[in-house]
């Protein structure tokens, strides 16, 4: 499994755009072939702050995401609402807390 975690943060008066513009694509990021998770977290103390958590199926799983037609449409209509530069990281998983 590959785990992919971004950290975005917004112009204040654009969160409700981007939580809008997720909402849209989340069911199809979800049913994207390959992705296993996907889940959106809120910073506490920053509200501007937001994460992306997903998992992949592999690497190739997510390289073939970031280069379909969904993900240029749904991060074209994202990276207009940043108010600092996102940041990602690639990890593997190695435990379930399961």
């Amino acid at each position: 499994m590959f785990v992919r975690i971004v950290k975005m943060g917004f112009q204040p008066e654009k969160i409700d755009e981007f939580l809008a513009n997720f909402e849209e694509n989340k069911t199809k990021i979800r049913g994207f072939e390959g992705c296993q998770f996907l889940e959106l977290y809120r910073g506490k103390d920053n509200t501007n702050q937001f994460f992306t958590y997903s998992y992949w199926k592999d690497e190739e799983a997510l390289e073939n995401y970031r280069h379909s037609e969904l993900f240029k449409s749904v991060w074209a209509n994202t990276k207009v609402l940043f108010n600092e530069k996102p940041e990602a990281w690639s990890v593997d998983k190695l435990v379930s807390l399961e």
